[in-house]
């Protein structure tokens, strides 16, 4: 057939042999790109994901408007001033632990990317600062984006490597989110129901299909390097052990955001943490695809229904304190210190780096580095 790959012929029985593991792979990679590329061009995923996000918003609204109607706002009040200062102060612990753990998120992608000579503090400003414009804002890709140019610019970094920055930092953090919902899920099923009202059973059945393809995932990495995209948007994916040291970060962010939240919940009933944790990755990732600043509404919503069996207007507590703790308090510093530092960048004279042009963005592609070619030819 035109397209196809030609396979040579066993001599004894003239009939084609079996297609190297390879060549599957590959045919396996040109048929997801091809569905994709159809995506792309006859859908737009700009459509799918509007649609996505507006549907999520919309279905959020409507329940937390019936929920909040039956809260009493005095009793959240009290509620918030009834929180243990212990707890209150562990989860600012775990907080400020987490975005110690997001500046690794940069750490770890500047090294893949070869930009070793950017220091440590660096990639921590970039990070934090980043990170919580990003998380308040909205649209994280792009101004999560422009706050990293603004100060990896300093160390010469084009808008491309910022971009390959911010591809490897999202890669991490998916990693880190379909691992703990795989281990999760697989271990407390009832845990993702509350939020998806779907059977236990098909719960941890998509829990196994997930620690499966990440399984499958981290054996193709390991196997020989992997390159993404094309000609100047080209990006090596972290090899195997690089990969599990990805999803170790990933874990730990995670770990520390539920341990926040867990802190600030009510005591009674105990539903253990690692159910907390499902829940609150859950949530995360619906306020994460609509696209809210903050995930607001979403993100809530998700967590109202889910913990059910605790009165709302603790849980709204809860949720009050982990969004000043989480999201306000660091947005604040985060506009103190880029503030600071475009003002002394401003008495030093110190020009803002030109813009340079943006290679075309090539259609997302699957290959080998050329020494893997070589091995393969």
């Amino acid at each position: 057939m035109v397209g196809m790959p030609k396979f040579p012929e066993n001599r004894l029985t003239g009939r084609p042999m079996e297609p190297k593991p390879q060549y599957r792979e590959h045919r396996v990679l040109d048929a997801l790109h091809r569905a994709a590329v159809f995506c792309d061009q006859k859908v737009g995923w700009n459509r799918i994901g509007v649609t996505l996000s507006l549907t999520i918003i919309a279905i959020a609204a409507v329940v937390l408007y019936r929920i909040l109607r039956t809260i009493n706002a005095r009793e959240v009040v009290e509620a918030v001033m009834a929180t243990a200062p212990r707890d209150i102060t562990l989860a600012a612990v775990f907080v400020a632990c987490v975005y110690l753990t997001l500046t690794f998120y940069d750490l770890f992608a500047l090294r893949t990317i070869g930009r070793t000579e950017v220091p440590y503090w660096g990639a921590a400003l970039a990070a934090f600062t980043s990170y919580a414009v990003g998380h308040n804002v909205g649209a994280s890709v792009f101004t999560g984006g422009a706050v990293r140019y603004r100060v990896y610019s300093a160390w010469g970094l084009t808008a491309v490597e910022v971009a390959k920055i911010c591809f490897v930092a999202g890669l991490t953090f998916w990693l880190g989110n379909a691992t703990v919902l795989g281990l999760g899920i697989a271990y407390a099923p009832l845990a993702a129901t509350a939020i998806d009202q779907l059977p236990a059973w098909l719960n941890r059945a998509g829990a196994v299909l997930i620690l499966i393809v990440l399984a499958l995932y981290v054996s193709w990495v390991w196997r020989r390097p992997r390159v993404v995209g094309r000609e100047a948007w080209c990006v090596n994916l972290p090899g195997g052990p690089l990969t599990l040291l990805q999803i170790i970060i990933g874990i730990v962010d995670l770990g520390f955001c539920a341990l926040a939240m867990y802190m600030l919940v009510p005591d009674e009933p105990n539903i253990g943490f690692v159910t907390l944790a499902v829940i609150f990755v859950s949530a995360t990732l619906l306020g994460f695809a609509s696209h809210a600043p903050g995930g607001i509404g979403v993100f809530d919503a998700a967590m109202l229904v889910a913990l059910w069996q605790f009165d709302k207007e603790d849980v709204l507590a809860g949720l009050l304190l982990f969004r000043l703790l989480y999201y306000i308090i660091p947005f604040a510093l985060s506009l103190l210190i880029l503030g600071t530092r475009e003002l002394v960048l401003l008495l030093r004279g110190t020009a803002p780096p030109p813009l340079e042009p943006i290679p075309s963005l090539a259609p997302t592609d699957v290959a080998t580095s050329p020494e893997a070619r070589r091995e393969q030819a």
